[in-house]
């Protein structure tokens, strides 16, 4: 409909225009002839000019089918009209132009009703004052109604109609279908209701979501997501680059080669970024449609929570690793000392008893007199037993010197600390071809240092050190060091490295001529006092 009512539109409107255009030229034509008659030329300058003027008016009335002939004076008064009413009063308008010798043409309301007119001035032609202007000449045709455009229009205005209703069918007919190509079928109903539904289960999911196009711009970001990543309200449609995300963040959010295949080809689906405080697992998928990539979609779930809680474990799992480990070493002196006294060295028996009560108090020694802090302590004897398992030495610096620490200073620590030596002791036992060689071969050293404000941990070991690419990347990846070559342990350095930020510090690797080194730095509240068990 509105396509045919502008269709009419532009035809009432073009009517309109040619009659302007042919009729005004025409009464143009028939004002300039008339102003040009002698007859009106001297009869108008004489006293009573309506008698000799009112027959020639009306000849050219009947003769042009015009709707008006009418004489004016030059004050505006007209004299003759083919409308008696009009004698005696003015032309409606002053004649400007007729005045100043030129003629006019346009629309002006005669008696009432809107006609097209043309005005000539009547000019002297004999006598002194040639050229003098004497009068007016307004010839005037009624312009057609609406109703009588549509009605001469009627011809050509109804082929127009058929034609712009023939034309708009097949047009909604061919975007109707390719809107339903591009709509699967939907009907607007349905494509509401998987609107909704879209946002219901993307704003109601406890992950987080963020979908990027090619250009890694933010298409979607839903609310879990934008805290996680701590982006602002209005981040949909800014690059990633705008957000001031780089780093690991934004290797694997945009995809890169490293963040979805690891050395050996296999396709990996989490990773780990430690993000703000934040340990949050992500899973990126790229998004494709008839092999056209789309964009991406990357899945985000905190696990900050759950790598306390790992922290947590890990201490319990230190304990139990010591009582086998421990239980493992007392079974094969058992079985060693089980095996002297059946074939009678009982003089060996007591040697070897006193060797294995000599070394227990050097270790001992050494560690109480070094590390005073009893957790830690503890934590260094369990280490030591299953680097022994395993033919690593664990020793202790002589540079090593740790106070009685606060409970929760005292907890980050051994966290650092045991991840530390865990993967110290794992690089080790590689560097041993087999494992088979003797334990000296292999050997992890622990140094602590204190001071008013600050821990300092130091963990060298003897294994093939870290290659120089992979120095940072273990710790933004959240891999342990063996991670790095080609398998993924988890978030332990990731944990390492969230703690001592937390406490305003940080990890480092460097590689020296016998292996790696680990560095990290944390502060921590002043050295508590010894407890005692006398209470006041």
């Amino acid at each position: 409909m509105i396509v045919l009512a502008a269709v009419a539109a532009v035809s009432l409107a073009q009517s309109k225009a040619t009659f302007d255009r042919v009729e005004g030229r025409r009464v143009t034509a028939l004002a300039e002839e008339t102003a040009g008659n002698p007859l009106v030329r001297t009869q108008l300058a004489r006293p009573a000019p309506a008698e000799m003027l009112a027959p020639l008016l009306q000849s050219t009335l009947n003769r042009s089918g015009v709707t008006s002939a009418t004489v004016a004076r030059t004050d505006g008064a007209i004299v003759a009209s083919t409308n008696p009413t009009l004698l005696g009063t003015r032309l409606p308008v002053s004649g400007k132009d007729a005045a100043g010798g030129r003629g006019w043409s346009g629309e002006l309301p005669v008696n009432g009703v809107t006609e097209l007119v043309a005005q000539a001035p009547v000019l002297r032609a004999h006598g002194e004052n040639v050229g003098e202007h004497l009068g007016t000449v307004m010839i005037g045709r009624a312009s057609p109604s609406v109703w009588q455009r549509l009605v001469g229009a009627s011809s050509y205005l109804l082929v127009y109609l058929g034609v712009a209703s023939v034309l708009g069918v097949a047009g909604s007919w061919l975007l109707a279908r390719r809107i339903k190509r591009q709509t699967f079928g939907m009907e607007p109903r349905e494509i509401a209701g998987l609107a909704e539904h879209r946002e219901a289960m993307l704003f109601g999911i406890a992950e987080g979501v963020v979908a990027l196009d090619p250009q890694q711009r933010l298409t979607l970001v839903n609310a879990v997501g934008r805290r996680l990543l701590d982006l602002p309200e209005n981040c949909v449609g800014t690059s990633l680059a705008d957000l001031g995300i780089e780093g690991r963040l934004y290797d694997v959010l945009a995809g890169g080669a490293r963040d979805h295949q690891d050395e050996a080809g296999a396709e990996r689906r989490d990773e780990v970024v430690v993000r703000r405080g934040r340990v949050l697992v992500m899973n990126r998928m790229d998004v494709t449609k008839d092999g056209r990539r789309l964009g991406s979609v990357t899945t985000l779930r905190d696990r900050t929570e759950l790598a306390q809680l790992e922290r947590e474990l890990g201490s319990f799992r230190s304990t139990a690793e010591l009582l086998r480990a421990q239980a493992h070493e007392f079974s094969n002196q058992l079985h060693t000392i089980s095996g002297l006294i059946q074939i009678g060295e009982h003089d060996e028996v007591v040697k070897y008893v006193r060797a294995l009560r000599k070394h227990r108090e050097s270790l001992d020694l050494t560690l109480t007199s070094r590390v005073r802090d009893r957790a830690i302590a503890a934590l260094l004897m369990a280490k030591s037993a299953l680097a022994s398992e395993r033919k690593v030495r664990l020793k202790i610096s002589e540079r090593t010197a740790l106070e009685q620490l606060e409970p929760t200073d005292s907890a980050d620590v051994a966290t650092v600390l045991g991840n530390l030596v865990d993967n110290a002791v794992d690089a080790a036992a590689a560097g041993v071809p087999g494992h088979d060689a003797w334990v000296e071969d292999a050997w992890v050293e622990v140094e602590l240092r204190q001071d008013a404000s600050s821990v300092e941990i130091v963990v060298r070991d003897s294994g093939p050190g870290v290659a120089p690419e992979l120095a940072q990347e273990v710790f933004l990846h959240g891999f342990t060091t063996k991670a790095a070559q080609g398998g993924d342990r988890g978030i332990g350095l990731a944990l390492t490295r969230l703690v001592c930020k937390r406490r305003g510090g940080e990890v480092s690797v460097a590689n020296t001529q016998a292996g790696a080194m680990f560095t990290a730095r944390m502060s921590v509240g002043r050295p508590a006092d010894r407890v005692t068990e006398t209470v006041r």
